[in-house]
C-alpha cells in the first residue's frame, strides 16, 4: 500500500464519520459513535494496523496522516458532545410555549371585503374577469375606438399590441363580458387587479385594484345611482358623510359624474387634504351609454343603467388613514399588523 491509498482510505472514514455524527441525537448513540471510529477495535486501530505493509520511508508521513486522523475524530466527538450538553441544558420544559404567530388579511384585502358586503346588501353578485384582456373588450365594446383620445387616459400596458393583447387598464371589461352572457335585469360588482404605466409615487402605482359595478333594467336612472351609491358612501365611511355629484365625461357613460364625499380629515371644514373645499373625490359614475348597450346586444329603447368604478386603494386610504399607496406594497409587519 502506498500514502495514496492510505489517504483514500482516511478521506473516506472522515466523510462517513462527519455523516453519521450529524445524525446522532442521543448520548447513547454517541458513545456508540465513539466507540465505533476511537475504541480499541475501532477504525483508527485498524488503520494502524496497517502500518508494518508500509516501506521504512513512508511510516513517518503515515503516522502523521494517521494522528491527524485521530485528532478530527475526537474534536468530532467532543463538539457534539458539547453541543448536547449545552442543548439539555438551556431548555426548561417548565416554561410556556410561545403563542404561534397567526396570518391575517391585508388592509386591501379587508376593503376588497368589506366594499363587496356592501354591494351584496344591495343583490349585487360579485363577480371576476381576466386580467389579461383583449382590446375589443377594454376599449371598442366600451365606446373607445382606435385614436379615440381618451385611450390616452389609460397608459397600456401591451402584451402583444399587433393582435391587441393587453393588461387590463380598467375593471369595465368584466361589465361587456357580464352583459353579454346574461339578458337584464343585472347588477354587479368586479373587482380585480388594474395596470396602467403610472410612476410610483404617493398616490399611484402600475398595480393597483379597482371595483366595477353595474346595474341594468327597464326604466333605471340617475336617481338609483344617487341611492345606490350615497348608501355605499354612508355604511362605508358613516352616516353623516354628504355626497355630491359633479358634471364628468367618460367615453361609456352618457351622462357622467364624479362623486365627491365630505373630507373625512377636516369634516367638509376645509383642509390641506381636500384643498380647502371640504370635499374629496371617490369615484366616476354615470348612465350606460345607448352604444355600450348596442355592442352587447340590448335594446337601449328597452333598458337602461349605470356604471362606477372606484380605486380600492383609494378607498382603503381614506377609511383607513393613510398617507401613501406605497405602504400597501412594501411588506411591512409593522404597518400590515395594524389593520389585523
Amino acid at each position: 500500500m502506498d500514502l495514496k491509498e492510505l489517504e483514500g482510505i482516511i478521506s473516506g472514514i472522515l466523510d462517513k464519520a462527519g455523516q453519521e455524527i450529524e445524525g446522532v441525537r442521543e448520548g447513547a448513540r454517541l458513545e456508540e459513535w465513539k466507540v465505533r471510529y476511537l475504541g480499541r477495535k475501532g477504525e483508527i486501530n485498524r488503520i494502524f494496523s496497517l502500518m508494518p505493509g508500509l516501506s521504512d520511508g513512508l511510516k513517518r508521513e503515515a503516522g502523521r496522516m494517521m494522528n491527524d486522523l485521530k485528532s478530527r475524530l475526537s474534536l468530532m466527538y467532543e463538539e457534539k458532545e458539547n453541543d448536547s450538553v449545552e442543548s439539555s441544558g438551556s431548555v426548561n420544559l417548565s416554561f410556556p410555549g410561545k403563542p404561534a404567530s397567526y396570518g391575517h388579511l391585508h388592509p386591501i384585502s379587508l376593503t376588497i371585503r368589506e366594499m363587496s358586503e356592501i354591494f351584496k346588501r344591495l343583490g349585487f353578485g360579485v363577480e371576476a374577469g381576466p386580467e389579461i384582456e383583449t382590446s375589443y373588450y377594454n376599449f371598442e365594446a366600451l365606446n373607445i375606438p382606435d385614436g379615440h383620445p381618451a385611450r390616452d387616459a389609460w397608459d397600456t400596458f401591451y402584451i402583444n399590441e399587433k393582435e391587441k393583447i393587453l393588461l387590463r387598464p380598467h375593471t369595465s371589461p368584466v361589465q361587456i363580458r357580464m352583459m353579454e352572457k346574461n339578458r337584464p335585469p343585472l347588477r354587479v360588482v368586479s373587482v380585480g387587479k388594474c395596470f396602467r404605466r403610472d410612476a410610483v409615487d404617493a398616490t399611484h402605482s402600475p398595480v393597483f385594484h379597482q371595483m366595477e359595478g353595474f346595474m341594468v333594467d327597464r326604466n333605471i336612472n340617475f336617481a338609483h345611482l344617487k341611492g345606490v351609491l350615497t348608501y355605499f358612501i354612508n355604511r362605508m365611511f358613516g352616516d353623516g358623510i354628504r355626497v355630491k355629484f359633479n358634471p364628468s365625461y367618460f367615453p361609456f357613460t352618457e351622462p357622467s359624474a364624479e362623486l365627491s364625499m365630505t373630507c373625512i380629515i377636516c369634516r367638509g371644514k376645509g383642509c390641506s387634504t381636500c384643498k380647502n373645499s371640504g370635499y374629496i373625490e371617490v369615484l366616476g359614475c354615470g348612465m350606460i351609454h345607448p352604444q355600450v348597450f348596442r355592442n352587447v346586444g340590448y335594446d337601449p329603447e328597452k333598458y337602461s343603467g349605470f356604471a362606477f368604478g372606484m380605486g380600492i386603494e383609494r378607498m382603503a386610504i381614506i377609511k383607513l388613514g393613510i398617507t401613501d399607496i406605497r405602504y400597501f406594497y412594501q411588506n411591512d409587519m409593522k404597518f400590515i399588523n395594524q389593520f389585523s
